[in-house]
């Protein structure tokens, strides 16, 4: 019975040492099976994505760019280029090339391939040393939408797990067209239509079998396979591939694949296609500026802009062409710009003479900082008009004539010609634009009045008046072309600053409208016939009165009156429009030459130079060469088939018949030669002429006395002129043009 007992113990205490030994293998197993969900989770289920994105996927949509009539002219993407297509409008031969050499089981299995693909996948790894190969359909478009690109066996679990678990949410043909438009075709290329567009220039559904099973076999290496790459021998090769797989799968008899291996494949033009490049990247970045860099590059805007294509490939034609003969007068550069004037619309934007040549050829002048030269005059005398300091009748004294600023030397402005022209009213002093009268307007006007101004026209960039002298109004600042296109788009639109504009409408990738376009003078279709644009409807700021930018523009397109600088028949003469109202602008450093000029509906701006600021050939440029011919060709493309509008009479604009030196009315008839003036009802002169008045003259020379003067002078009735910069002229003196040069003496603001 003890021998028992003890035996009981015994067994009772191996029993214990079993169980103990059972709970701690136990414990270890369920440790390492934690460990191993815990190593799991960290490796592969940590941050794993749902494949429910796969419909949500955020793909990186192109934002296309079209012009006011359709015309696309750029695709904006970032890495990735795609566009969606929907399964139906995928050609069947694509559809069935994709399977055969992609996923012969595609409807079979349900995510992942248990035998070939997993055997192929160990085959690789062994043998290649590499994991690859052996992906279902379902798994690529997980690779390609879901997961990132790295060849590891944790990615390949994920990568098989995502599958299993797409094909549980999704139908075949959803899970293939979601391939469809999510795979990489080939640099940039993502998604079938993208590839088709890229490699053959046309929409995925007007793909054939030949070029279908050649898209099909790109996505295994796209690289290697690429007609366009280092070996296109290769993307033939993989085409006849597909082909023969597509024979064997029954999808296509022997002949037909025959058939399509003998089709001569003709691809796209590998250029980057982008038209209008300078205005395509001036609506890129205002683009980016509104709706961020992510939403242009990848959110699949349509953008329809302002551009008409055919009036700006007629203007880059016409600028390349007229610079290229321009090279052996050292000219190098040429932009233009077409607006609209009462809808800001931008039209055309040439920024250069060739945006891909090499330097500075993407540079856009439009939007460069340059020296306007004569062409800011109108401005100046804008402003004079405004304020009543002068008429279209009223009178400079153009001879020589310094100006003294406090602080600054004396500025002793010329003539472009070299010559000084006497008396001259202010329709032929701008028309010609002569260079002391229009120094004379400022010095009245007063600079700081001109500078304040100048932002109304449009002219941001002059600002401060301290950096400027009077030499502002020859040019001696800096604007750009679209600037300057906004202040003389006032003088078209009845004295209205109308800001321009590039969009004419924003649209998301579901075609909600983001931003849209909308004016009441607003017309699609600009090559049709155009009558007057409603000037109550114009919308933007009144800058001048309506009579003002009427004078202007009637000064600008008066032939007659710039024919003493210019001709009669000169680049500024438009063939069969009479009422185009333009100025002219060079540079004494002879660095900028413009043309800017206009008609109620449409206004064109052409800049020459160099971009390195080198000088032009003096023997060439000039107020009617180098912009001139530019701007008259592309004006004259402009205003094909439109009626010749005249400015619009304001109610508040008189005529008179006035004497063609004084500018006053004439005594009596016959009293004086008279000519016929325009002026805003009130201003026109009261006084007759009367120039016969007693002076002190140099009794040596019989000229004015000079106002020091007290020696040698004696008081004689002369005909005398004083303009309205207070110079005083003697018309019957016997060398009135060999005067000194009188000082007009100018105070800055602080002084007065």
């Amino acid at each position: 019975m003890k021998e028992t007992g003890i035996k009981k113990i015994k067994l009772k205490m191996k029993s214990r040492k079993q169980k103990k030994h059972f709970h701690m293998r136990w414990q270890y197993f369920l440790a390492f099976f934690l460990l191993l969900i815990f190593v799991f989770y960290f490796l592969i289920l940590k941050d794993l994505p749902s494949p429910s994105k796969l419909a949500k996927y955020d793909i990186p949509l192109a934002t296309k760019l079209y012009d006011r009539n359709g015309k696309l002219l750029y695709e904006i993407f970032a890495e990735q280029k795609r566009s969606l297509v929907t399964l139906s409008e995928i050609p069947q031969d694509l559809k069935d090339a994709t399977i055969a050499i992609e996923d012969k089981d595609f409807y079979q299995h349900k995510g992942i391939n248990p035998i070939g693909g997993i055997l192929r996948a160990v085959k690789n790894i062994i043998v290649k040393r590499r994991l690859e190969g052996g992906s279902t359909i379902t798994q690529q478009l997980i690779k390609s939408a879901l997961l990132t690109p790295e060849r590891t066996i944790q990615r390949k679990v994920k990568e098989i797990i995502l599958a299993t678990w797409a094909e549980i949410i999704y139908s075949k043909d959803q899970i293939l067209e979601m391939y469809f438009n999510q795979v990489p075709y080939g640099g940039t290329a993502w998604g079938v239509e993208a590839a088709a567009k890229k490699y053959f220039g046309k929409d995925v559904w007007e793909l054939n079998l030949a070029e279908s099973a050649l898209l099909a076999g790109l996505p295994a290496a796209p690289t290697s396979f690429s007609p366009f790459g280092s070996h296109p021998e290769l993307a033939v090769q993989r085409q006849h591939e597909v082909l023969r797989r597509m024979v064997e799968d029954g999808y296509i008899t022997q002949e037909e694949a025959e058939e399509a291996q003998n089709v001569t494949l003709v691809y796209a033009a590998r250029e980057e296609n982008i038209k209008a490049p300078h205005f395509v990247m001036y609506v890129k970045d205002q683009l980016v500026e509104k709706y961020g860099e992510k939403i242009v590059e990848q959110g699949g805007l349509k953008v329809t802009t302002t551009l008409d294509l055919d009036i700006q490939e007629s203007a880059q034609k016409i600028v390349r062409e007229e610079i290229e003969k321009l090279k052996n007068y050292k000219v190098g550069n040429g932009a233009a710009l077409v607006t609209r004037p009462p809808t800001g619309e931008i039209l055309s934007m040439v920024g250069s003479y060739d945006y891909f040549a090499a330097g500075s050829g993407n540079v856009n002048v439009t939007l460069s900082k340059r020296q306007p030269g004569s062409s800011i005059k109108p401005v100046n005398y804008a402003i004079g008009l405004e304020l009543g300091n002068i008429t279209p009748a009223s009178v400079f004294l153009d001879y020589p004539t310094c100006f003294q600023v406090t602080g600054q030397p004396l500025y002793c402005p010329k003539n472009y010609d070299g010559n000084f022209h006497g008396p001259v009213q202010v329709r032929f002093a701008l028309a010609n634009s002569y260079n002391i009268p229009a120094v004379k307007m400022l010095y009245k006007n007063t600079l700081e009045t001109f500078v304040a101004s100048a932002s109304a026209f449009g002219l941001d960039t002059i600002r401060d008046p301290s950096k400027y002298g009077l030499s502002l109004t020859l040019g001696g600042g800096e604007v750009t072309m679209l600037d300057m296109s906004k202040a003389f788009s006032t003088f078209a639109n009845a004295g209205k600053r109308v800001d321009l504009t590039a969009v004419l409408k924003v649209e998301d990738k579901n075609g909600k409208i983001l931003q849209e376009f909308k004016d009441d003078n607003f017309i699609p279709d600009v090559s049709r016939e155009i009558s007057y644009p409603t000037n109550l409807l114009i919308n933007g700021p009144q800058v001048i009165s309506p009579e003002t930018s009427y004078l202007i523009s009637h000064i600008l397109l008066d032939n007659n009156a710039r024919s003493s600088a210019f001709g009669s028949s000169s680049a500024l003469v438009v063939k069969g429009h009479q009422a185009v109202s333009v100025k002219t602008g060079t540079t004494d450093d002879l660095h900028d030459n413009w043309t800017i000029g206009f008609t109620p509906n449409f206004l064109a701006a052409v800049w020459v130079g160099n971009n390195d600021n080198s000088a032009m050939n003096p023997a060439l440029v000039s107020g009617v060469t180098g912009a001139a011919p530019i701007w008259n060709k592309i004006i004259t493309r402009v205003l094909e088939n439109q009626p010749d509008l005249w400015p619009k009479t304001p109610s508040g604009i008189e005529g008179k018949n006035i004497c063609t030196v004084s500018g006053l009315l004439p005594a009596g008839e016959g009293a004086c030669q008279t000519r016929y003036e325009y002026f805003k009802s009130g201003t026109a002169p009261f006084q007759t002429e009367n120039l016969r008045q007693q002076v002190l003259v140099d009794k040596t020379n019989g000229n004015l006395a000079s106002l020091d003067q007290t020696e040698n002078v004696e008081m004689q009735e002369r005909q005398v002129l004083k303009d309205a910069a207070g110079s005083v002229y003697c018309l019957d003196c016997p060398n009135p043009e060999n005067y000194t040069s009188s000082v007009l003496r100018v105070k800055p603001s602080w002084e007065r």
